[in-house]
């Protein structure tokens, strides 16, 4: 099996500074180095899918721009790449995000992903008036997709749940294909909804200890369910000819970190309800020593960004060898990132990708002009004039 790797949009704006955002702290001035411009992301989308990114990710929250409507515009100047969409379940209907996503593989040739947050920070998710805890969200998240994976299946839905009500829902078209759903989370209540509902679950770059741990035990819960879910982590990079080459690299971006930044950013981040990013937070404790945490794995972004917070660091055949490492406990999907993204897509495509490639656990992703099936269909192939002989779906309320 040939390992996935995708690549970041940064839709908060870019630098040759770390960009910091996210769990509720601000993106900070370096942000604006580089505006994040339809123009200049579609720069680094095209970088990726020359170089054999099969996506990229794209966050979501009040830092950035929206996902949604920057993909659908980037989409339109890219012809392989996938987008791996950040959406949050409690700002849209189920039903209405089923018809999106629909509408993206079509227009799209079959290149959404989908990455389902829960949720971000309490206060975050009031400036949009949402106003549950975090387990509520959780719930109504196991609610959102148990509607959504039936209407794209065909189905007409009713649902009257805790938090979801639904009647008589369905698509006039279902998306072909079906989006994969990436989701992660480290709460019990994220495992659960993950065994139930994800295709990959995505995990932040934590010592291979700890990845382990995690894999271990999405599995069990899947297995539980009668299900096999595939894994991913998110982790940025720095690779370089050499290995003191990255690391002089990595301590630039160190030294740009001013105390107070530092202080600022930790300060929010400590009142964060996420335990993946308490889990961050506790690989570096807020210092600037220490912060090689396994070999060629560097706590130091995590320092001045909420969410994934650490980087591989390395030479261009370690960076390799930590890639088949993470490879070795489960991980079959990489979503990498690197400041600037535009220049860093190209350090990792030209120099770690071969690596991978030699030793069969890589290929580039076919150039193929052929569509996909969902792209080849006319309209009537999946109009709804079969609705009435579509399965009726009910829900018991949780």
């Amino acid at each position: 099996m040939s390992l996935t790797f995708h690549w970041f949009l940064p839709t908060n704006g870019d630098s040759r500074h770390v960009v910091g955002g996210g769990h509720g702290t601000p993106v900070t001035a370096a942000g604006g180095d580089r505006p994040p411009s339809i123009g200049y992301l579609t720069q680094i989308a095209r970088a990726a899918e020359q170089l054999g990114f099969t996506g990229v990710l794209t966050p979501t929250g009040a830092w950035c721009e929206d996902a949604w409507l920057t993909t659908a515009m980037v989409s339109q100047h890219t012809e392989r790449l996938k987008f791996l969409v950040a959406f949050r379940p409690g700002f849209v209907s189920p039903t209405l995000a089923a018809q999106m996503a629909s509408t993206f593989q079509r227009q799209t040739g079959g290149r959404l992903l989908l990455n389902v947050v829960t949720g971000g920070e309490s206060h975050e998710q009031r400036a949009y008036g949402d106003f549950l805890d975090k387990d509520a969200r959780y719930a109504r998240t196991d609610e959102f997709l148990q509607v959504v994976r039936a209407l794209w299946d065909g189905g007409t839905v009713d649902l009257a749940g805790e938090h979801l009500r639904v009647e008589d829902a369905r698509l006039a078209r279902v998306p072909d294909p079906r989006p994969d759903i990436y989701f992660g989370g480290s709460s019990p209540a994220a495992g659960d909804v993950a065994a139930r509902h994800a295709d990959v679950y995505l995990t932040w770059g934590e010592p291979p200890a700890a990845v382990a741990e995690k894999i271990a035990w999405i599995r069990t819960l899947a297995e539980k369910q009668g299900r096999n879910i595939r894994f991913g982590i998110r982790l940025h990079v720095i690779t370089r000819d050499t290995s003191e080459q990255a690391w002089a690299e990595a301590q630039r971006l160190l030294d740009g970190f001013t105390p107070e930044t530092v202080a600022a950013v930790q300060a929010g981040l400590s009142r964060s309800e996420s335990e993946g990013q308490k889990r961050m937070l506790a690989l570096h404790g807020g210092g600037r020593d220490g912060l090689e945490i396994h070999p060629n794995l560097w706590a130091g972004i995590g320092l001045v960004r909420g969410g994934a917070g650490t980087a591989l660091v390395g030479s261009h055949a370690e960076v390799a060898e930590r890639v088949a490492e993470y490879h070795r406990l489960g991980i079959d999907e990489f979503v990498f990132s690197g400041y600037p993204h535009l220049e860093e897509a190209y350090w990792f495509g030209e120099n770690v990708l071969p690596r991978l490639a030699a030793q069969g656990l890589w290929a580039h992703p076919s150039a193929s002009t052929t569509l996909p099936a969902g792209a080849r269909h006319t309209p009537a192939d999946s109009a709804r004039t079969d609705a009435p002989d579509r399965p009726r779906i009910p829900f018991a309320g949780s």
